[in-house]
């Protein structure tokens, strides 16, 4: 081989050298972390696609390489956008980015499937607290899947209560199951008891999610005790194993009156000391555990007391302790809201007295003004007030004005209304307060505030102004054969052409489909009054096929 014939391969092989070593970064690029996800792969269901790291994203555009969808393939939401397939297969997603007038494309393949059907049987499961199942979806050779807890196997422990779902090649089973659990209970009657004649008892078998019956026949999970005898219940968890217990009561001796006085109701701050008189008490027990004579008591609850008398019966009796719930009213902090949006204020504590500002004696307050607002509640002795004040922040409401039709060469300057003062964005990130439009397209703009987004586009298109379509806007039809019909002037090709005409009333006057035929200034066989008439248009041109919506007026003179 000859020595440059070698000079030549070497040559050749750093230049291909410096192509590989080029395309190394796209290549690296190409296999870097996919930035979106896809929230499904089902056929017909809504595919939402979700930016992993949104932050510093000015604008999007979004392709979901679906054609069949017309105009519903793209999207330019940054968050929520979704597409719906309507056809199994494998797209290519496009994902459009700028970051401070930085361009970034992304592509990634979803492959849009028929959602597996599959009965997990029961849709309601209840469990034994610390029991556990296995629910298995069905195998399929090379599938994918994913519980709604991440995990990834065909089959999945159930542990603990959630809605058991899985999808499989990224579609959702329709089916699911609900996993509860049932706390396993524990039934105390308590000890046996030698009431004094006269009493009565309730025995209290409650428990969750339970089911009973009593050795009387009761079904209830309380039973009510007034004559001796052994009294004992079954009880029923679902998904747990049945509980039993047993108590004997015996009645003897006279009766004696014992009573811990009527219920009664705390407020904030205040304790109740029980303390009733019992000369005859051997014996003290209290349901807080107690064995004194008297409690003090700073919380709601059901308070009892079994008081043996002279060492031969037991007498007993319960008072209801109710704790205010009207803690101090907290309405929150001075606040501001968005135009538009209204505040809920809340002082629902229960039952009671409230008082507002204006006077209204609701619970609840919508505010829809900024101002003060107070309010006074009172529940049984205790009362609590409150005061917050309201202001108003202005929503932003961007306008850049209707879609426009320009001239050719035609320079455009976007009106801008409804900003005020807030920082923006155009379409293309850029910030100018006055944007010029040179070429046709769609422009956007994004403003935000405190309270969030506005966001408005405008259509530019550009056509021939030699093809406009002119009408008058005066005719005198005097039959002097000059100026006598209202009709257009123009020199392209027009189609789909409607001229509809109408009187200051809004009554239809005269009516066509074709640009030849004019308004002879007649209203059913009449001339038509002197004055102003309002008329609309809407055709096509044939060269550009762009639709064209034009409204005028044109006075009647004679």
């Amino acid at each position: 081989m000859s020595t440059n014939m070698r000079s030549l391969q070497t040559r050749r092989l750093s230049r291909i050298l410096f192509l590989l070593l080029a395309l190394l970064p796209v290549a690296l690029k190409s296999s870097a972390v996919t930035p979106f996800t896809a929230s499904s792969t089902c056929v017909e269901d809504s595919v939402f696609f979700v930016i992993r790291q949104p932050a510093g994203i000015d604008s999007v555009k979004w392709y979901f390489g679906d054609p069949p969808s017309a105009e519903k393939d793209s999207s330019d939401k940054i968050r929520g956008a979704f597409h719906a397939y309507q056809l199994t297969g494998t797209y290519t997603v496009t994902l459009v980015a700028w970051r401070n007038g930085v361009r970034d494309v992304t592509t990634q393949p979803i492959t849009i499937v028929t959602p597996v059907i599959f009965d997990f049987g029961p849709q309601d499961v209840t469990l034994c607290e610390g029991g556990t199942m296995t629910l298995s979806a069905p195998v399929i050779p090379g599938a994918t899947y994913l519980w709604q807890d991440s995990s990834t196997l065909p089959d999945i422990l159930v542990d603990t209560s959630a809605t058991y779902k899985v999808k499989i090649n990224g579609c959702l089973i329709p089916d699911s199951v609900n996993v509860f659990y049932t706390p396993i209970p524990k039934i105390e009657l308590g000890p046996d008891l030698v009431l004094c004649s006269g009493e009565q008892l309730q025995l209290d078998a409650t428990a969750q999610n339970c089911t009973y019956l009593w050795n009387t026949g009761n079904t209830d999970p309380v039973q009510d005790v007034r004559t001796s005898g052994t009294y004992s219940v079954r009880v029923f968890p679902k998904g747990c194993a049945e509980i039993n217990d047993a108590i004997t009561i015996t009645f003897t001796g006279p009766p004696y009156p014992f009573s811990l006085g009527p219920d009664t109701l705390l407020c904030p701050g205040e304790s109740i000391t029980l303390a009733p008189s019992v000369p005859e008490a051997t014996a003290w027990k209290w349901s807080n555990g107690a064995t004194t004579p008297s409690i003090s008591v700073n919380y709601e609850a059901n308070i009892w007391a079994l008081v043996e008398i002279n060492h031969i019966c037991n007498v007993v009796d319960t008072i209801f302790v109710n704790f205010n719930r009207l803690r101090k009213l907290n309405l929150g902090n001075d606040t501001t809201i968005c135009s538009g949006n209204f505040l809920v204020l809340t002082a629902d504590f229960g039952n009671g007295l409230y008082r507002w500002q204006d006077g209204s004696d609701q619970a609840t307050y919508y505010v829809t003004k900024p101002g003060n607002y107070f309010v006074h509640a009172q529940i049984g002795r205790c009362e609590s007030t409150d005061t917050i004040h309201v202001s108003f922040n202005d929503t932003l409401r961007v306008h850049l004005g209707p879609d426009t039709l320009l001239c050719r060469n035609e320079v455009y300057q976007i009106p801008v209304v409804g900003a005020g003062g807030a920082p923006f964005k155009w379409q293309d990130s850029t910030s100018i307060p006055q944007f010029m439009v040179r070429q046709p397209g769609i422009y956007s703009l994004t403003a935000w505030n405190a309270c969030g987004k506005s966001v408005d586009s405008v259509r530019v298109d550009y056509h021939d102004c030699e093809c406009t379509v002119h009408f008058p806007n005066a005719f005198t039809p005097n039959g002097d054969g000059r100026n006598d019909y209202f009709r257009p002037r123009y020199r392209c090709p027009i189609e789909q052409y409607t001229l509809s005409i109408y009187n200051r009333w809004g009554e239809r006057v005269f009516y066509t489909t074709d640009p030849q035929i004019g308004w002879t200034g007649r209203v059913k066989g009449l001339q038509a009054d002197l004055g102003t008439y309002v008329w609309i248009v809407d055709y096509r041109e044939v060269y550009t096929r762009i639709p064209v919506h034009k409204t005028g007026t044109v006075t009647v003179l004679y």
